[in-house]
């Protein structure tokens, strides 16, 4: 089985700095997609957690893009919220992008190393 590695060069972080690790790793028809923040050219998009879900969640469906990857290769998805009391307005939006077919998920409530108020990552399969 091969690994091939995408955005392997690392990307840009708040503040200009580099993030090292790829942005997803595909092996055996599987794609994990690292965690993704509600950022743009290396800086959050400030805004509320219906503005900042949608732009995690479309991060992450440009990398999956990128592999060659569509939405309902999605198997599962991984959501920090730093606040509980986003959660209803991000199920909405959750919804929103995965329709009557959504992927399982799990979703907790934890600070986060960006200053933003979500972060998504996906894992996705296609036959190899």
């Amino acid at each position: 089985m091969s690994i091939k590695r995408y955005g392997s060069l690392g990307g840009v972080g708040t503040g200009g700095q580099h993030l090292p690790f790829s942005s997803a790793v595909e092996a055996g028809g599987w794609l994990m997609v690292s965690g993704q923040t509600p950022m743009k050219d290396g800086e959050v998009v400030e805004g509320g957690i219906v503005e900042q879900s949608r732009l995690a969640i479309q991060n992450c469906v440009d990398i999956m893009h990128q592999a060659g990857y569509e939405l309902d290769s999605v198997v599962h998805v991984k959501v920090i919220l730093t606040d509980a009391r986003y959660f209803q307005s991000f199920n909405k939006v959750f919804k929103e992008v995965f329709g009557e077919h959504p992927p399982a998920r799990i979703c907790a409530v934890a600070s986060l190393v960006v200053d933003c108020k979500v972060e998504v990552d996906v894992t996705c399969y296609k036959t190899p």
